[in-house]
């Protein structure tokens, strides 16, 4: 066995303990955090750091929201807004589309149907029938 310098049969492995080490602090830092983010704590301090900075950023995103708007206009291209509109009134026609192809299908519904002879007024038979020549 010139390969097995521990003499129990594995090899030597210098970084073995910092591995086994790291995986320890790994485990101990993953337990801590999870611990942290699921206290009702945490969930307020990040609750109220969002709100700080959606209300510091609000101005800014207004800004360049305006900004933005302005150059589509000065290059004549559709904005948001635009889409929008568009799309709503495509659902729209799509919506009364719908409508007169149920409203078409009721009247080729009704001239389709069988005719039924109705109730007193029998259809009289092929002898009493007269003839007009």
């Amino acid at each position: 066995m010139a390969n097995d310098p521990t003499g129990n049969g594995t090899q030597f492995d210098p970084v073995g303990a910092f591995r086994q080490m790291r995986d320890a602090y790994l485990d101990v830092w993953a337990k801590t955090m999870v611990d942290t983010v699921n206290t009702e704590a945490y969930a307020k301090a990040t609750g109220n750091m969002l709100d700080g900075y959606m209300a510091v950023s609000s101005p800014f995103r207004e800004a360049i929201e305006k900004a933005m708007l302005q150059a589509l206009q000065q290059l004549s291209m559709p904005s948001r807004a635009d889409f929008i509109g568009l799309a709503e009134r495509l659902t729209n026609v799509e919506l009364r589309l719908d409508d007169m192809d149920a409203k078409l299908d009721r009247i080729d519904a009704q001239f389709t149907k069988p005719a039924t002879p109705t109730r007193g007024r029998a259809a009289a038979p092929a002898s009493r029938r007269k003839r007009t020549k």
